[in-house]
């Protein structure tokens, strides 16, 4: 194996030498824990640590990584210490996610390493974000990110190339191509004969390394840093390399050809660069052996403080207080108030939240010189520019993993789903991503998902969904869903300042009918509490979005009847006690909504009620929702689809109990 050791000076390769075969010892003594059931699991980087180890040299201390499961050479060289490591391992209190992450599926904001989730794809658009909050910023940094070859099958690896490759940003994607995806082979992942073939694919530069050479990882990993920097592009690194044991110590290797270990072992990327060093008289054998022996003595110390564990006091408290970032206070209106439509209400709050923080980025499909589908987003590029309103390709899910990746270096992001239907395609970033990362590790998601949705505008079963249920029952985000002018406007405003990621649901079919008055200046709405839009005596109808209109219409039609109704505005967190309250002011209740009836969030609402008011109720509480059936597109049949129709027939049957 040739080491090319061009502008690299002695006391560097020594350093290189202590970095690369620390975790080697590391994951030895992690081996012999895991066998002594003093560790839970560990997936081994064994014969791949030249890659982790040579990459993180490569880049600046405070450049972002992103690394997966067999990459611990990024945080010991990123000088992570082992016994809080350990503690990692173990689920202690005292480790880097509380006990709330297992193996390496956590971050370290001191450190630059963002914690990967096990879906693998996902990281590489965070890496995009990142990358473009150093663009904006005009810094001049790079970030890694890595990911296997069996990752490079998922759409998310498309997506996130494509954006960094259109969007011009300095990301290294760099690929272990070890031959496995857990058991399966890479003559059953792809049919071209390179991974790096695709760059080209992408307009990116792209690079095949031997990923068992620690100066060759090295010297291309700084070049292609160096490159992203200086030109603005990403670039494609394919490493090669080998996995010694199994994907992690349970699943063995049993499907490997046995020859293939003999073929690596030769390869092994610690001991070739340890005759390296003894060929160029850089180091003697003596020195080796004394230098592992010094390190071992250190592991064990290290070691033997992070076995010793504390009692842990579970605290339910803090648990659920760990799911979200603290909350700025509301911004309470000022001023006079002028009549605008929903419509209009939406964009003044986006137009003023972008003068309120200058780090705000928006980002959707045609957001920019067209304006958006619904015209939303109209004038803001030529108010704010290209950098800060943009135009993605067509890929939801690459854009929520890079709103992610801005909110990691201090931007806030909007992200306009054209349909609400379509954020389907990005649920994954939503769900595991954007949801759990400040209950993981701390980390802000500073990220609203603006959703247009619902139906009555005869749009058919894939631009109608009212599919706010999807994201109520995930612990982590924030479901916000006005029904007038003025709440649309300061829940906006509110969510955006909010730290912590907001869905943010918008009726279509309210956009241009419905109007009312607006505070002029800039304002936010407190999140999580619910508007009594009208008291009552015979009836208590909860609801929100288009069902407040469907309540307040039924209402003034039948003045014969008490009927309260409470808009909710907020579904996540729901406002219990104004639920409660009106419980208790008519003893019966009806949760109206758009969404199909089945696993609607009226539901939950209902199921809260017959549980904490039951000694409040004169009758049992009703639920009125669309049927089970994906929206039909011609008028009749879509009118009779939406809980409206039934809902007349609903509040008699209640009245009547």
């Amino acid at each position: 194996m040739y080491f090319d050791r061009s502008n690299i000076s002695r006391d560097q390769l020594l350093s290189f030498y202590q970095a690369l075969v620390y975790p080697r010892l590391v994951e030895e003594k992690m081996l012999l824990l895991l066998r002594q059931g003093k560790i839970s699991k560990w997936f081994s980087g064994i014969g791949q640590e030249a890659i982790a180890t040579g990459a993180t040299l490569a880049m600046d201390a405070d450049e972002w990584i992103l690394p997966l499961h067999r990459n611990l050479g990024v945080f010991t060289t990123r000088h992570m210490p082992l016994e809080k490591l350990l503690q990692q391992w173990q689920g202690q209190e005292e480790g880097y996610s509380k006990g709330r992450e297992r193996s390496f599926h956590f971050g370290s904001r001191p450190h630059f390493i963002c914690g990967m989730i096990s879906h693998l794809g996902p990281q590489l658009s965070i890496a995009d974000g990142i990358a473009l909050a150093h663009k904006l910023k005009k810094e001049n940094k790079a970030t890694l990110t890595f990911t296997g070859e069996g990752g490079t099958s998922e759409g998310e690896f498309h997506e996130a190339l494509n954006v960094a490759a259109v969007w011009d940003l300095p990301v290294i994607f760099l690929v272990e191509n070890n031959g496995y995806a857990l058991s399966t082979p890479v003559s059953e992942q792809y049919r071209c004969a390179s991974l790096v073939e695709k760059a080209i694919g992408y307009g990116m530069e792209g690079v095949q390394v031997d990923g068992n050479n620690l100066l060759e990882v090295y010297q291309t990993v700084k070049t292609a840093r160096e490159y992203a920097i200086s030109q603005q592009k990403p670039v494609l690194i394919e490493a090669l390399t080998f996995r010694m044991r199994g994907h992690e110590e349970a699943s063995g290797t049993k499907y490997v050809p046995p020859e293939l270990f003999e073929q690596w072992a030769q390869k092994d990327p610690v001991s070739q660069y340890e005759q390296f060093l003894l060929q160029e008289g850089i180091m003697t054998a003596d020195e080796q052996q004394q230098l592992k022996d010094t390190l071992k003595h250190r592991i064990e110390e290290e070691v033997a403080k992070g076995l010793v564990s504390k009692p842990r006091k579970t605290d339910t408290a803090a648990e659920l207080q760990d799911l979200f970032a603290p909350t700025p206070p509301p911004h309470y209106p000022i001023g006079k108030t002028t009549e605008k439509r929903f419509i209009d209400a939406i964009s003044d709050g986006l137009r003023q939240s972008m003068e309120e923080f200058p780090q705000l980025i928006l980002m959707g499909q045609d957001i920019s010189t067209y304006g958006g589908a619904f015209k939303i987003t109209e004038g803001l590029l030529d108010k704010f520019g290209a950098a800060r309103v943009r135009n993605t390709p067509l890929c939801e899910s690459a854009i929520l993993g890079a709103a992610l990746g801005l909110s990691l270096e201090g931007f806030k992001s909007m992200v306009e789903m054209q349909f609400a239907d379509f954020v389907s395609c990005g649920f994954n970033q939503i769900v595991n991503n954007l949801a759990k990362i400040h209950y993981r590790w701390g980390q802000n998601a500073d990220v609203v998902i603006r959703m247009p949705t619902g139906a009555g505008v005869g749009a058919g079963p894939f631009h109608s969904q009212s599919n706010e249920a999807w994201f109520t029952h995930v612990p982590g985000l924030k479901v916000v869903y006005p029904s007038s002018p003025e709440d649309a406007k300061g829940l906006l405003n509110a969510a955006i300042a909010d730290p912590n990621p907001v869905m943010f649901f918008e009726h279509k079919a309210l956009y241009r009918s419905i109007s009312g008055l607006v505070p002029d200046e800039y304002y936010t709405t407190e999140i999580g509490k619910a508007r009594l839009l009208q008291s009552g005596e015979d009836i208590t109808i909860i609801t929100y979005g288009a069902g407040v209109h469907w309540a307040r219409e039924y209402a003034a039609d039948h003045q014969e009847l008490s009927i309260g109704i409470l808009d909710l505005r907020t579904l996540i967190p729901l406002d219990y006690s104004a639920i409660q309250q009106s419980v208790s002011a008519t003893g019966k209740v009806l949760v109206l909504h758009e969404d199909t009836l089945t696993g609607g969030f009226g539901a939950e609402i209902a199921a809260w009620i017959g549980e904490h008011c039951f000694h409040l109720l004169d009758a049992p509480v009703m639920r009125c929702g669309s049927l089970d059936t994906p929206v039909p597109f011609a008028i009749d049949l879509e009118k009779n689809f939406l809980a409206k129709s039934r809902l007349d027939t609903h509040i008699r049957q209640l009245l009547t109990w």
